[in-house]
């Protein structure tokens, strides 16, 4: 039985820290992506609680009081159950009664407004300069009438059904 030379043991122990410095790599950036998940998580549960745009300092500081609380266990019970409700209301049948609409006003609103729009389901799109997203109609409506807001529903200019015409010829030949 040939024996191996010391380069060759070297190099064999040379590829195996390269793939274990890989596999390090990788597991690091697995890390990274699951934090920024849930920082993400975090920060779309604090707007959807309407808190977004409370001032740094009084957000902070009541999410040092929930850290408090999260102690008591009969707290936390029912903080659960609150937000399991909550989360259930808002998610099901959600599908149903929302459809894509957009919302513009004549002046700028103001933040508390702003955030009751982001509450029902809305985004600003700072391209088009109009809020916009999926969410009940007669629900925006009455949102937007607050405002002199005018709400428009976007119907879809596809036709699922309908097979493109390939025999037409193009324009230009």
């Amino acid at each position: 039985m040939a024996r191996t030379s010391l380069a060759e043991r070297m190099s064999r122990l040379e590829q195996q820290r390269a793939k274990l410095t890989e596999q390090e790599a990788r597991l690091k950036a697995d890390e990274r992506k699951q934090r920024t998940r849930r920082l993400v998580e975090a920060g779309t549960l604090i707007e959807r609680a309407g808190l977004i745009d409370l001032e740094e300092a009084a957000l902070y500081g009541g999410l040092l009081s929930l850290a408090e609380g999260v102690r008591d266990k009969a707290q936390l019970t029912e903080w659960i159950k609150t937000g399991k409700t909550a989360l259930d209301r808002e998610t099901v049948g959600k599908d149903a009664t929302h459809e894509p609409l957009t919302i513009t006003f004549p002046a700028p609103l103001p933040t508390p407004f702003a955030t009751r729009l982001r509450g029902a389901g809305l985004r600003w799109s700072k391209v088009m300069q109009h809020w916009e997203g999926l969410a009940d109609h007669d629900a925006v409506a009455a949102l937007a009438a607050e405002q002199n807001g005018s709400v428009r529903r976007i119907h879809s200019t596809e036709q699922p059904d309908r097979e493109p015409d390939r025999g037409r010829k193009s324009e230009r030949s």
